[in-house]
């Protein structure tokens, strides 16, 4: 009995085994090619034109480039490009004179400003016989350029010896801390060692705030408790800086007080109790170009109490009146030193009269 169990068994494998055979034979089923030794563990190959380079050449870098100021003043361009555009037209006559004088006041000038500008355009035009829109155009650009206080003065100024102070005033909301923030990660940027100081002690987190931009920049922060004597704040920030040889201490000071002091009495004795030590080498003057002839009021107060030697006029990419910024020096008779022109850390830049101008009218 077992013998024939193999038998059976022994005969089923073979008839199996015959069939496959068959299958893989049958006409029209071709039978698949047997890979040669090797092939399936083989690199795959990459096929090369005669002289190309063997390894694949890196994208290149292109940088990012930062708008022109001109793309960043496109609302106060705009504002005045359409108005100046309505007012100049062919020969000058008295409707253009009118036109332009009431463009220049929209554009918050001033009507002291807009008048004198529009007065002596007139007497030029008249000397040369100006006939086209495009010559009062170029004589308006010249004349804004004039009204500017000379560049000599726009640099800002470093102690020779010790630690350079500039203690920046203005009201909340202005920008002023951020400002301080971008202002000390320039300085960092170019080799200087900065400390900051935390003098505005009325307004809640305004320490964590210039804490953070500290940090950021690579300065040091200075500090008390909220509610802290602003003037022990300075005190104490101008002897850190002077024994740790700092080179800049920037100097935040508040924009409102909790308390009966008047603003202008706190930020002159802040002022006074670094100059027992030291000097003070700029007092910057912070405003925001949005608030337009309301800022000019805040501005003199301060530029009258608080011995300022520069302002730094923030947010004008956000401004349809750029024009604010000939008012300022022609009221207050303070030269604007630094511009913000948006939120990056890199958007506060030097001024100048002449580029201003040309982002505005051309």
């Amino acid at each position: 009995m077992p013998e024939i169990l193999i038998v059976v068994v022994v005969a089923v494998v073979l008839l199996a085994t015959g069939v496959g055979i068959a299958l893989r034979r049958r006409p029209g089923v071709p039978a698949e090619p047997e890979e040669p030794e090797g092939i399936r563990d083989a690199p795959p190959q990459v096929a090369e034109r005669p002289g190309a380079p063997v390894e694949a050449q890196p994208e290149p870098v292109v940088a990012e480039q930062r708008p022109s100021l001109r793309d960043r003043l496109r609302k106060s361009r705009k504002f005045l490009a359409d108005r100046i555009g309505d007012a100049i037209h062919g020969a000058p006559d008295d409707e253009t004179w009118e036109d332009l004088e009431a463009a220049l006041i929209q554009a918050d000038i001033g009507v002291e400003a807009a008048t004198r500008i529009v007065g002596d355009l007139k007497e030029v035009a008249r000397e040369r016989r100006v006939s086209s829109g495009e010559e009062v155009g170029g004589l308006l650009a010249d004349e804004l350029v004039s009204l500017f206080l000379p560049d000599d003065d726009r640099a800002l100024r470093f102690a020779p010896e010790g630690p350079t102070v500039w203690l920046v005033v203005g009201v909340n909301g202005t920008g002023k801390t951020t400002t301080i923030g971008k202002l000390a990660t320039d300085l960092t940027r170019r080799g200087k060692s900065v400390s900051l100081a935390a003098a505005d002690t009325f307004r809640a987190a305004a320490d964590e705030q210039l804490g953070v931009w500290a940090e950021r920049s690579g300065a040091h922060l200075v500090k008390h408790q909220p509610g802290a004597d602003p003037g022990a704040v300075a005190f104490d920030a101008y002897a850190h800086a002077r024994a740790r040889n700092v080179d800049v201490l920037l100097v935040d000071t508040a924009g409102r007080l909790h308390t009966k002091t008047p603003l202008m009495d706190e930020l002159g004795k802040v002022r006074r109790v670094i100059e027992k030590e030291g000097a003070v080498d700029e007092v910057l003057l912070v405003i925001d170009a949005t608030a337009g002839q309301n800022g000019l009021v805040q501005a003199r107060e301060f530029a009258e109490s608080a011995g300022v030697t520069g302002v730094v006029l923030t947010k004008l990419d956000g401004t349809a009146k750029g024009g604010i910024a000939v008012a300022i020096e022609t009221t207050l008779g303070i030269p604007i030193k630094l511009i913000g022109v948006g939120e990056s850390v890199d958007d506060v830049e030097p001024f100048s009269p002449k580029t201003f101008v040309d982002a505005l009218l051309t």
